[in-house]
């Protein structure tokens, strides 16, 4: 009999559109993230004994991504949109089953108060509200393997931009968003066929950041409040 899968917990953080998320897991490590439990798992002896863990993997939903039908060929947007692979060579969420997994770093593990028990993490990949099905500890011992080869990964794993405001605009931002701000800045959010000095918009948190590329730096022009 097939089974059926269903959300354990949600992500809460301050990605609030796709535009902008880390491409990957800890590109962004500052960044924190609330893994909050729905009511039926929302115990805190399912987490006794994962405070000897310091990452977790997540498996979730692309719950923004909608497909009709099986495409075996995806476009990686490090690649530039142009260069086809498979899909299974990819981490494209345009997927079978739309599922992902992510590697994100336990910062704190709160197990009374409100909304307790609850996971606060760091570098996670994922946009706000975005379902979780499964937790799983990371495994240094077994899981670490330093002569694994990145594939096409590797030739684009540097690229990273250098991120100046004008105006003094990084004053205008709280001080414990900033860091986390300027490293989602510096993966360089733009879809990898737009090399142009357009401006782009960033949503996180209250705040919707312009900026635009010239080169290898990135120039903040503005800052709103939302």
């Amino acid at each position: 009999m097939q089974k059926t899968i269903s959300p354990i917990a949600y992500i809460e953080n301050d990605f609030k559109e796709k535009f902008g998320v880390p491409r990957q897991s800890g590109r962004a490590k500052t960044i924190i993230s609330k893994i909050s439990f729905i009511n039926q798992y929302r115990t805190v002896d399912a987490l006794r004994g994962i405070e000897g863990f310091s990452h977790l993997w997540l498996l979730f939903d692309f719950s923004l991504v909608k497909q009709d039908k099986f495409t075996p060929l995806v476009r990686p947007p490090r690649l530039g949109g142009n260069r086809k692979v498979g899909v299974f060579a990819s981490r494209s969420p345009f997927r079978p089953n739309g599922l992902g997994l992510s590697l994100v770093k336990i910062e704190r593990v709160i197990l009374s108060g409100e909304d307790a028990p609850f996971i606060l993490v760091s570098g996670a990949d994922l946009i706000d509200k975005t379902p979780i099905f499964d937790i799983k500890p990371y495994l240094p011992k077994t899981e670490c393997i330093t002569d694994a080869l990145g594939g096409f990964a590797d030739e684009v794993y540097e690229h990273r931009l250098s991120v100046e405001f004008l105006n003094n605009l990084d004053k205008t931002l709280p001080a414990d968003k900033l860091c986390g701000i300027i490293e989602c800045l510096a993966d360089d959010p733009r879809p990898a066929y737009q090399d142009d000095q357009r401006t782009y918009g960033m949503a996180f948190g209250d705040y919707n950041i312009k900026f635009h590329v010239d080169g290898k730096t990135l120039f903040v022009e503005s800052v709103e409040l939302v």
